[in-house]
């Protein structure tokens, strides 16, 4: 079922949801310039194994409203997380990658009461790869004056994830791209977040926050990420040394993407791990 609730604010966030709301809970928190619609079957198959899935388009992102006065901080996204977790019966864990893994570091760290019951970070740490970071923003800048077709945006697409090779059905691509009046498809995120300057000073208040996260936490990193490098996982285990690692073979920054059934293989073995 998909539904706009009111987060921070009162943005209207797009959510959907599966699953029975009495039931244990996770949400799915994707990166940035992305949709819900990047966890691929992870939200059905969650739910099919007895979990109640809220899957939200972060503010700015997808179905969800922009931010009029261009509120794309950490602290923004944290906020409307503490709100998604109201919706919950119980406690959720909360799995973001990328943006969505920050935010919900920031959400969970800063909480005056317990928040979320274990946190899955998808190839996400605090202090990542400058490199691999630049190559996304690139990426995300690239097309201003958008695409004259989908099969320009999935070609695009293609460039940037060699990887994953042709798309096969480019209609896929339509939950990612907006048509707007002008007959061109254009990203569906609002250009005001990629520039926001306090995005990334809200970043780097994570150092602060990080130690005080006490939940069991999964950092799910693909083998070939560009933007988790050892550097950053030695710190994430100095900030939370309690942390687990899994490594997903011939994945990249973008894990769900580019191997969903492992990806989903181990968040529901992480999750098993939180009932025992």
């Amino acid at each position: 079922m998909t539904r706009k609730i009111k987060g921070h604010g009162g943005i209207g966030l797009a959510v959907d949801t599966a699953g029975n709301p009495a039931d244990r809970s996770v949400v799915l928190l994707h990166g940035g310039g992305q949709t819900r619609h990047a966890w691929g079957d992870a939200l059905h198959l969650l739910a099919d194994q007895g979990y109640y899935v809220i899957s939200a388009d972060l503010r700015g992102h997808g179905d969800s409203d922009w931010a009029p006065d261009g509120g794309y901080t950490l602290d923004h996204f944290a906020a409307d997380i503490r709100i998604l977790c109201e919706h919950c019966q119980q406690p959720p864990v909360l799995i973001g990658a990328s943006l969505g893994g920050l935010a919900a570091l920031a959400a969970q760290g800063t909480a005056a009461e317990p928040l979320a019951r274990g946190l899955a970070l998808v190839d996400i740490v605090p202090q990542v790869n400058p490199e691999g970071v630049g190559q996304i923003l690139a990426f995300m800048q690239a097309h201003p004056q958008g695409f004259a077709s989908l099969e320009e945006a999935a070609d695009s697409v293609a460039q940037y994830l060699p990887h994953r090779g042709p798309r096969r059905n480019v209609q896929g691509l339509q939950k990612n791209l907006r048509l707007q009046e002008d007959g061109r498809y254009y990203w569906h995120w609002d250009p005001k977040f990629i520039g926001s300057d306090d995005l990334h000073s809200s970043i780097d208040r994570l150092e602060q926050t990080t130690a005080a996260i006490n939940v069991p936490v999964l950092l799910i990193r693909g083998s070939d990420s560009n933007v988790v490098d050892q550097a950053g996982m030695d710190h994430l285990r100095e900030r939370i040394p309690h942390a687990r690692f899994r490594e997903i073979p011939g994945a990249g920054h973008m894990v769900a993407g580019d191997s969903n059934n492992a990806f989903t293989y181990a968040v529901l073995e992480f999750l098993s791990e939180l009932e025992s």
